[in-house]
């Protein structure tokens, strides 16, 4: 994730800032998007570099107000920023699971497990057919 905090006097607007962070992901935020998008996982819509102003988070399921955040890499630089961060985030009622990216890496299936297990829900996992980039097209011919 991010922890860039957004500036309010930024020529850049929330969504073109969040478009940016996903084209700059890490290989971990990566390959845990591609297990979340899609409702793949127990059927939850995930957003990623979701923002929460005034920050940027990861991947957020609003649903469950759950916040899955990656650790690891410039993340552990953080500290004293990622406590009031959380703190803030928490005040507004989500939930912040945080997984280290070496976990990603390791063993997505047990990460995934983990944020169902943490939202206290059965796991159930449908992957994708693999077909286009799942959005929609309207245009016709």
């Amino acid at each position: 994730m991010s922890k860039r905090r957004h500036n309010s006097n930024s020529k850049i607007n929330p969504t073109s800032r969040a478009r940016a962070l996903r084209q700059n992901a890490t290989e971990s935020e990566s390959l845990l998007w591609a297990a979340l998008r899609g409702k793949q996982l127990c059927g939850l819509k995930f957003r990623r570099q979701h923002y929460i102003a005034p920050y940027y988070v990861d991947i957020a399921c609003p649903e469950k107000k759950l916040i899955v955040e990656i650790d690891g890499g410039y993340h552990d630089l953080l500290g004293k920023y990622d406590l009031e961060r959380e703190k803030y985030l928490r005040d507004l009622g989500w939930d912040v699971w945080r997984v280290s990216d070496k976990d990603v890496k390791r063993d997505l299936d047990a990460v995934l497990l983990g944020i169902a297990r943490h939202l206290g829900i059965p796991f159930e996992f449908k992957r994708r057919s693999g077909r286009g980039s799942g959005m929609k097209n309207d245009r016709s011919g």
